[in-house]
């Protein structure tokens, strides 16, 4: 079993699915003329207004929805992987693939706004209905939906409460068996309160967690700020393969690189566009602009505060792939969230193992509940209120005993799984959004125009007459 496990790792995380998702982004950044630069400003703007209804949450609220899915083992346990596997180049191309996934981000969270319907009085939306309205192939829409639901309601649960039980028992000892009841516990409440309950609670709980951690790297980097210049250059040299001690992975930093990039910031993998057609705006752009930045926040910022972390302090190991390690800083600890354990420990003793701990069982927490939400929305696309109520049950049932598999599984196990679900999920929303992609460039371009005119932009499909958009198209007297 795991050697076919390992055998559909690599077919679906082959040098294809890294190519495809670095040419996408530079395809859409240069189509789009560069809207992680010229938008920031709009990008924070949006960010702070607008206001939630009875069909949608806010903007913010929608952020924080896919920041808490995209903010969470990726940024600790994720990081220390790359450099596990790709040495500290890795953690460039992490940059790289941020910055052109940002464009990426932007083009599917405006298609799940274009293509949103309201079900059950709240709005849904995501890959799975673009595709159906979008492309009109009930096949396509249906694998990803299926593909979506096993991903997020079982493979991806696993790997964030995994981190959550390890990172717990460093720190305080706890059994995973504890650690599994008491995640499933918390997330069993949480969940059926539905998206209204979700939301909320991200949206109190990710700023808080995502400012305590980026504040305690802040502490870290002034304490060695002399050594930023070096720690950058290291990153830099190493990513194309000028550091000589890391010339064995060079090729491999690329592809760790990439991986764990879109594993952390979930540009392009189909799952944000989730949470940005729950919003409640005038115009699908907005959205796709406030989910673009948030691959800036996720990579950029709190990735990047792993990173250095690490880096600093030197605690970290490098594994040769030819058997044995390049660099073996930490012999008896697992690559994952003990690096960064380590790393924080290396300057507070008292609290850093602590503090990692809290600060990853916030974090992956908020992820699993992301992913309930985004499976919930992809069982409400297939049971089209048929057996719904069922299904939903069943869905809680699921994603709740993945948690606490995961909780007492292998690291290594949860990892390659949950690689497994992310590959299949940007396999095909990438191909989608391709394919859909030309309809978000006019409406950009409109976008742009009324922003020249000193408009709050809106759309109204009533002006293009695209098809299955009736939530976009305004009623003439």
């Amino acid at each position: 079993m795991e050697n076919l496990i390992n055998s559909i790792y690599n077919i679906i995380w082959s040098d294809a699915l890294v190519y495809l998702c670095l040419i996408t982004g530079i395809y859409f950044t240069v189509r789009m003329r560069f809207p992680q630069l010229t938008q920031i400003r709009e990008m924070l703007r949006l960010l702070f207004s607008g206001k939630s209804s009875e069909k949608g949450i806010s903007s913010f609220q929608a952020f924080s929805l896919a920041i808490s899915g995209r903010v969470g083992t990726g940024n600790i346990a994720g990081v220390a992987t790359a450099i596990a596997m790709g040495g500290p180049g890795a953690v460039f191309w992490m940059w790289v693939i941020a910055f052109l996934g940002s464009a990426s981000a932007v083009v599917e969270a405006t298609l799940g706004q274009m293509y949103k319907e309201v079900n059950d009085g709240e709005y849904r939306g995501g890959p799975a209905f673009y595709i159906f309205k979008g492309l009109r192939s009930k096949t396509f829409a249906w694998t990803f939906a299926i593909v979506t639901i096993v991903s997020t309601g079982f493979l991806l649960p696993g790997v964030q409460s995994n981190s959550i039980s390890s990172a717990m028992e460093s720190a305080f000892q706890l059994s995973p068996t504890i650690t599994g009841l008491a995640i499933a516990a918390l997330l069993g409440i949480i969940i059926i309160g539905g998206v209204k309950r979700i939301s909320t609670v991200a949206e109190y709980v990710v700023p808080f967690m995502a400012g305590a951690y980026i504040l305690m790297a802040l502490v870290i980097i002034a304490i060695n700020i002399g050594q930023v210049p070096s720690v950058l250059g290291l990153i830099i040299k190493s990513a194309f393969n000028l550091e000589a001690t890391f010339g064995a992975v060079a090729g491999m930093a690329i592809s760790w690189g990439v991986k764990r990039g879109i594993y952390s910031n979930e540009a392009g993998q189909g799952t944000a566009p989730h949470a940005a057609a729950a919003a409640e705006i005038s115009h699908p752009i907005k959205q796709g602009l406030v989910q673009g930045f948030s691959v800036y926040v996720d990579t950029l910022f709190v990735c990047t505060a792993t990173a250095l972390m690490i880096l600093f302090t030197g605690q970290y190991n490098v594994e040769n792939p030819n058997g044995g390690f390049i660099v073996q800083n930490l012999p008896a600890t697992e690559m994952g969230p003990g690096f960064t354990q380590q790393a924080v420990s290396h300057h507070f003793p008292a609290f850093g193992d602590a503090f990692v701990a809290i600060a990853l069982a916030f974090f992956a927490f908020t992820t699993i509940m992301a992913y309930y939400y985004i499976a919930e929305t992809n069982v409400s696309f297939v049971s089209r209120k048929k057996n719904k109520i069922w299904l939903v049950w069943i869905l809680r049932v699921l994603i709740i005993g993945s948690v606490y598999l995961g909780c007492i599984s292998t690291a290594k196990n949860a990892w390659t799984l949950g690689d497994i679900g992310v590959g299949l999920m940007a396999w095909l929303n990438i191909i989608a959004i391709l394919l859909l992609h030309k309809k978000v460039l006019t409406l950009y371009d409109d976008y742009c125009l009324q922003q020249k005119d000193n408009k709050d932009p809106e759309f109204d499909n009533s002006n293009f007459n695209y098809p299955h958009m009736d939530l976009w198209t305004k009623k003439r007297s």
